[in-house]
């Protein structure tokens, strides 16, 4: 390892806080370290969100330490209070199971799950076979009520009322390091910023029980220039799972981002050399979107593949061109005696799901926010005419930023 990872992360800006700074630059710099991230299984897939740690682990394994994705089966039956206004949902088990192994199966693209390289684990292993009374005596006397109300995750939520179930989180938690600790070596817990109280308090519990060194790091999240979460849209989350969010839609997105934080998305997201980056986001005016498409390209295909990044970039230019259309862009066909008398707008985008209710669809096209093959809708009651459709496809533009082809078949 001639460079030393900690130098790696903090130079393209991963780092938010360390718990202590230069003994875990030293530990990365002198030998192979094990370390984990946690995944609550609260969806059937990895998002936007994630990626960012997923990217830190793949750095760090490229280094030629081991990483440990923790998968929370465990800890997804109770459900981090962390960034909530609310109690989320508790899942049953057979959903947090089917979760937990959609999860395995993303990372795995990620990570080099061979013999000796990264683990995958699952917190359901210890966590669902604890005594209740044993758990208490043993690790309960080592957590300050006082200070965990200090954390944001839970003050935040004082107000309108952290249920005990809740408030046990941090100290399920604290434990899987101490597991993971015991039985695999793992030193250091990873996480976004928001989980900075919840991985000290995994760091303070080996370093009671255990009497040894732990470590703890969190990551930036990724904001726009408002300061909001990046990852959703409008539509929902930008998940990681093609079904959910076509490799056209994940390419769109990043095509879109804002200017300013093009170079940041850059350094966190791809594997771009620095210099490259340094390049691409000194570039001005309309410049810019080939920073944003080398992103927009890259990251594409990290989660997809080079095929499905190499087809949205083309169906991306395609559209901004006004030319022929590229095979990415989502569609649906329908059979030509369907519009032989022509069909109403507000048929044809719920026909292609892209309006919840007619009536959103009726505010959507008062807004200005239809355009059929560039023209803009003035009415909710305009009908698309078969002589419309060029080629037997037309092209629905939805906002500024969702295509989709309507093909006849």
């Amino acid at each position: 390892m001639n460079t030393n990872v900690y130098d790696t992360l903090l130079e393209r800006g991963y780092i938010a806080q360390a718990t202590h700074e230069n003994e875990i630059r030293e530990l990365l710099g002198k030998e192979k370290v094990t370390f984990y991230i946690g995944f609550d299984p609260t969806a059937d897939s990895l998002h936007v969100g994630h990626f960012l740690t997923i990217m830190t682990m793949a750095h760090m394994q490229r280094a030629g330490h081991r990483p440990i994705a923790l998968t929370g089966g465990g800890t997804g039956m109770v459900g981090d209070p962390t960034d909530r206004t609310d109690m989320r949902k508790v899942m049953t088990k057979e959903d947090v199971a089917y979760n937990v192994s959609c999860f395995k199966k993303q990372l795995s693209k990620f990570l080099d799950f061979g013999e000796n390289k990264a683990l995958m684990l699952d917190n359901a292993d210890w966590l669902l076979k604890l005594n209740y009374v044993d758990f208490l005596r043993d690790y309960g006397m080592h957590f300050s009520v006082n200070r965990m109300l200090t954390a944001d995750s839970y003050k935040s939520r004082l107000e309108k009322g952290l249920s005990f179930l809740e408030f046990n989180y941090q100290i399920m938690q604290a434990y899987d390091f101490l597991v993971l600790n015991r039985e695999h070596n793992c030193q250091i817990q990873f996480g976004g910023n928001d989980q900075w109280s919840n991985i000290i308090a995994g760091v303070d519990l080996i370093r009671r029980i255990e009497a040894k060194p732990a470590y703890g790091l969190t990551f930036n999240l990724i904001t726009n220039s408002q300061g909001v979460k990046m990852g959703k849209t409008a539509s929902g989350a930008i998940w990681l799972d093609p079904n959910k969010t076509s490799p056209y839609e994940f390419y769109q997105y990043w095509r879109n981002v804002e200017d300013v934080g093009v170079g940041n998305l850059l350094r966190l997201l791809t594997f771009l050399p620095l210099e490259e980056i340094k390049e691409l986001e000194s570039l001005k005016d309309k410049e810019i979107n080939r920073a944003k498409e080398s992103l927009a390209f890259e990251l594409t295909k990290i989660v997809h593949s080079e095929d499905d990044a190499k087809a949205a970039a083309e169906a991306s230019k395609a559209l901004f061109a006004g030319g022929t259309m590229g095979g990415s862009v989502p569609e649906t066909t329908l059979p030509a005696s369907a519009v032989e008398n022509g069909i109403s707008i507000i048929e044809l985008l719920e026909a292609c799901l892209l309006i919840p209710s007619r009536g959103e669809g009726r505010r959507l096209i008062v807004g200005g926010g239809v355009k059929v093959n560039d023209a803009k809708i003035e009415s909710h009651e305009h009908v698309v005419l078969k002589k419309d459709f060029k080629d037997g496809e037309v092209l629905i533009q939805k906002g500024k930023k969702t295509f989709h082809r309507v093909k006849l078949v």
